[in-house]
């Protein structure tokens, strides 16, 4: 029979999932109680939520968040980031903490919202995107290129108008002061 802490241990991380824009699982072997306590920091300074949970326990919240493909992700020891705000940025932060701290974590795999189970390599594609605002910039640069280069092949014409026009009242300005001013004629 569950105990009254295993049950609402498992509520807990069944709302997690239900929340979380990302789910990311890593092994934490090797990791002593000093590392795992500045990787916590690391991680609520960034958002994400650090959990060491037993494997079972997780995987009956999984299939209570109707979320199955979490178990796919589960290896060993494990613990779980849990981003409710940008997934790359929960991806990059835990990225970021193995590599400047060479820990021996080892990111298992992720999920995205509902989604299918990624592989650990999929997670590090994940961490290396760029920022949000430079991604939107980036996307609304090329919506706006193919708009820019009509507005230009549309004006080009109308250019060439302006030009010819211009030409022609030069023209027109340089015959008007090389010709000879009338004289007046003698009142008669």
């Amino acid at each position: 029979m569950p105990t009254k802490a295993k049950v609402e241990q498992v509520s807990q991380l069944k709302d997690k999932l239900e929340r979380s824009a990302i789910t990311i699982t890593a092994g934490y072997s090797g990791i002593t109680g000093v590392s795992m306590t500045d990787l916590r920091a690391r991680m609520r300074a960034a958002g994400v939520e650090l959990m060491v949970v037993k494997n079972t326990l997780l995987s009956l919240a999984a299939d209570a968040a109707h979320r199955p493909q979490v178990k796919e992700i589960l290896q060993g020891p494990t613990a779980v980031a849990f981003g409710f705000g940008d997934p790359v940025e929960a991806a990059k932060a835990l990225q970021e903490y193995i590599r400047a701290t060479r820990s021996p974590l080892t990111i298992q795999g992720a999920i995205l919202g509902s989604g299918p189970a990624l592989p650990a390599t999929e997670v590090e594609r994940l961490a290396s995107l760029p920022p949000k605002p430079q991604l939107l910039a980036s996307l609304l640069g090329q919506l706006q290129m193919p708009i820019a280069s009509l507005l230009s092949v549309l004006n080009g014409p109308l250019r060439g108008l302006d030009n010819v026009l211009q030409g022609r009242i030069k023209q027109l300005e340089s015959e008007a002061s090389a010709a000879p001013a009338p004289s007046a004629a003698p009142a008669a």
